[in-house]
């Protein structure tokens, strides 16, 4: 059933009367400011796009999006967003563009905004950009800085399988016969010319399992797992973000089988229409040739990325032999729910509790959020305990009442998924979204 809007919906009245108007630039900018203001960047992100579309020239619009944008943590995007309008940037923006320049090996744009800052006011002068430049400038010396370390990821073999995921049976299927199979039986798939290994990209709403899934996907085939931290490989000096991420995949070729795990995909997958300068596009260049295997073997590596934001991945990271898979991660249904919920519950005391009331009564809800669900359920009960001194389970009663301050997190980001459904799924992306959406409103 499709959702009501809600009575009190700040946003209603503008998004209605952008739907009216659609090429009412003001009108966008003010909704993508509202958005802003609201603290939903990646709303305000695409509103001020579209109004930058449809007029380049809006300094205004260019201005708020590269706030949303570093506010999502998009430093090239920030970057190159307010570089187009350096002179309308005050102080604090400066110094804020001259950091997150440097954070992504722009040293061009940091020195710019940062001559700009003090002309502006001298006595900003900060000491930590000055630092950054110098090094960029002299180079990496033994007196200066020293070497920049290789990209450390630890290994593990995760413990977790697919019966530690709640529900989700289709999708588990589906990255059995992905993930698992192909690792576990390699000579059967090669009989029919499939090579273990490659790409799958997951997606879906923050706290719905991506990475829980990935753990558990390993654990089922009792392969190497390497988490990468995105710091992990991220360098200022120029060239060294690029080494670190070939040593990665060296390590995983020499460990193969072997799973590599990106989350947060899109901070080194980063479209590249939207990198105008160098270093992210080479970075992005790099991952690109490490999934071809262009000078190595990538037999039995399987390379696991996941991302809140498809959109903002660029295209040929999934053309075939790269993230060739893509797999939508849904909200959980009730079924699945229920098993979470179960889950959650089954180390604390428990009494009468109607799982499936809950289930149903928690439409949307991730992962994430049923867990906080239930933290929050133990609270009401622990609070009782500890008035008392003796241990009182958790009941139908705790949930419920938990019901009344716990909202699903993951509306705000079906909202966003709903416009790229309607405007931008010519190739079928997001044929799987789009059928949630059509049942689950």
């Amino acid at each position: 059933m499709a959702e009501r809007p809600l009575a009190n919906d700040p946003f209603r009245a503008l998004r209605e009367a952008v739907a009216v108007s659609p090429t009412n630039v003001p009108l966008r900018v003010a909704l993508g400011r509202a958005y802003l203001d609201a603290g939903r960047q990646a709303d305000a992100l695409i509103e001020l796009k579209a109004a930058m579309l449809q007029d380049p020239s809006r300094e205004d619009a260019r201005l708020s999006a590269g706030e949303a944008a570093f506010g999502l943590r998009r430093d090239p995007e920030g970057v190159d967003l307010w570089m187009g309008v350096l002179g309308a940037l005050e102080a604090a923006q400066l110094s804020e563009l001259a950091h997150a320049a440097l954070r992504v090996n722009r040293r061009a744009d940091a020195q710019v905004a940062y001559d700009r800052l003090l002309e502006l006011d001298p006595s900003m002068r900060d000491l930590s950009i000055e630092r950054g430049l110098r090094f960029a400038v002299v180079g990496k010396s033994a007196d200066e800085e020293p070497e920049a370390p290789q990209a450390v990821v630890p290994r593990s073999r995760p413990t977790i399988t697919f019966a530690d995921v709640g529900g989700l049976d289709g999708l588990k299927e589906r990255l059995r016969m992905d993930i698992v199979l192909p690792l576990q039986k390699p000579e059967l798939f090669k009989a029919y010319g499939k090579k273990p290994g490659g790409g799958v990209l997951l997606y879906g709403p923050p706290g719905c399992g991506k990475t829980h899934l990935a753990r558990a996907a390993a654990g089922e085939c009792g392969v190497n797992f390497h988490a990468v931290e995105i710091q992990s490989v991220l360098d200022m000096w120029l060239g060294e973000s690029e080494k670190r991420l070939h040593q990665l995949f060296e390590k995983a070729r020499d460990e193969a089988p072997t799973i590599l795990f990106f989350d947060e995909v899109e901070a080194i997958g980063a479209a590249r229409h939207q990198l105008k300068h160098g270093p992210g596009r080479r970075m992005v260049n790099q991952l690109l040739a490490e999934l071809d295997g262009v000078n190595a073997d990538n037999e039995s590596v399987l390379v696991l990325g996941a991302t809140n934001a498809p959109w903002d991945v660029d295209p040929a990271l999934r053309r075939p032999g790269r993230f060739d898979r893509v797999v939508f991660v849904p909200p959980p249904d009730p079924a699945a729910r229920e098993a979470i919920l179960g889950l959650c519950l089954r180390e604390r005391p428990v009494g009468e509790v109607d799982l499936a009331l809950i289930a149903r009564r928690t439409a949307k809800f991730s992962g994430a959020d049923l867990r906080h669900l239930v933290e929050v359920a133990s609270e009401r009960a622990l609070s009782d305990a500890l008035k008392t001194g003796q241990i009182r389970s958790i009941t139908t009663t705790d949930l419920v009442a938990a019901l009344e301050r716990v909202r699903p997190t993951t509306v705000e980001w079906l909202e966003t998924a709903r416009r790229y459904v309607t405007y931008a799924n010519q190739a079928g992306l997001y044929d799987d979204v789009q059928r949630y959406l059509q049942v689950n409103g």
